[in-house]
């Protein structure tokens, strides 16, 4: 059998396939449930969540809703990977990460009171499931196609490769993303393109947000709605005469 000659691709096609391998063993070994609370005390987090920090951070909650669920702007939490959740705000606490309103509050933390948080909210239920969606075909929207194949002649690699079967995210690298609104996807695209969050495992991330439309986004997170919630994706039924 000939060996892949890593050599004769191109350097981005090559860190794709390396990060998928890294998604794929993440995945085998870290479960959706298996998100570990690593160094944080749930109970603690918890209280920080609810009523904010001592050190003047505000209540969790006031933004991300009363059970992470997220709301307009702002990202769900629930059920993310502990040691995910702790990096951004180790990012955000350090200026790595970029965030007019994050910011201030990650600083406002202790590193164990971020790890505290971390695992309040990986102790939380995911509120989407893996489900892969069929293959599409020639006739099936971009998202379906962005999601479940990708585009490869752009150098994109489908999302489910990294991110799960309906983006329930893969390990501490890799988020869930099946659930987050066009919105919110696109400001984060907006960062990676202006440097001001990292680019991920190998830059990957980096990458792939610099050749994403704001089209592409919108026919991402549309199509994640219809896999998760396809009676509220789908249209009314004409009313009867």
């Amino acid at each position: 059998m000939n060996r892949l000659n890593t050599k004769t691709l191109p350097r981005s096609w090559v860190a794709v396939g390396i990060s998928m391998l890294m998604a794929t063993s993440a995945w085998a070994q870290e479960p959706a449930a298996a998100t570990a609370a690593l160094n944080g005390n749930v109970s603690a987090g918890a209280k920080i969540a609810q009523s904010g920090s001592a050190g003047g951070a505000a209540a969790c909650v006031s933004c991300h809703g009363a059970k992470g669920e997220g709301q307009a702007g702002f990202p769900a939490l629930a059920g993310q990977h502990a040691g995910y959740l702790e990096r951004q705000l180790n990012q955000m606490a350090s200026g790595s990460r970029q965030s007019a309103v994050m910011a201030p509050m990650a600083k406002a933390l202790s590193e164990q009171e971020r790890a505290d948080v971390a695992a309040y909210y990986a102790s939380l239920q995911l509120p989407i499931k893996g489900v892969r969606g069929a293959l599409p075909g020639k006739d099936d929207d971009s998202g379906a196609w962005l999601v479940e194949r990708g585009r490869w002649a752009d150098g994109i690699p489908a999302c489910a490769q990294c991110h799960g079967p309906g983006g329930v995210g893969v390990g501490k690298d890799f988020p869930a993303i099946g659930h987050l609104p066009a919105d919110y996807m696109q400001s984060q695209i907006d960062a990676w393109n202006k440097g001001q969050r990292e680019a991920g495992p190998l830059g990957l991330m980096g990458a792939v947000a610099k050749k994403l439309t704001a089209d592409d986004i919108k026919a991402v997170a549309a199509y994640y709605q219809r896999l998760h919630n396809p009676a509220a994706a789908a249209p009314a039924a004409p009313a009867k005469p």
